[in-house]
């Protein structure tokens, strides 16, 4: 198994832009040589005859019946509403909207 070196960690540090000292490149080194053997033993398992899945357990959608239900008019849902401008709820700017 080739090993990831630390000129390697410290190429793709500098390439994600990410400042890491000779300590942090030892160690993250270490664990990429780890992750890279899982997903090595991962790749060596004998996958012929078994069926790729989507998920893990069988999954089958249920469907309710579609009944049709009375619900609010627009006067009931806006009537107990703080703030209400040209029938709609008036809601506090966030994101920094309209700057």
């Amino acid at each position: 198994m080739a090993e990831i070196s630390r000129d390697e960690v410290s190429r793709i540090a500098r390439l994600a832009r990410i400042a890491l000292n000779d300590d942090e490149l030892d160690q993250i080194a270490g664990q990429l040589d780890t992750i890279i053997e899982a997903v090595s033993a991962v790749q060596q398992v004998d996958t012929d005859g078994v069926i790729p899945m989507s998920h893990p357990h069988s999954v089958e959608a249920e469907m309710r019946e579609d009944i049709q239900r009375t619900t609010l008019t627009q006067e009931q849902a806006l009537d107990q509403a703080p703030a209400v401008e040209d029938d709609r709820f008036v809601v506090p700017q966030i994101l920094g909207e309209g700057e």
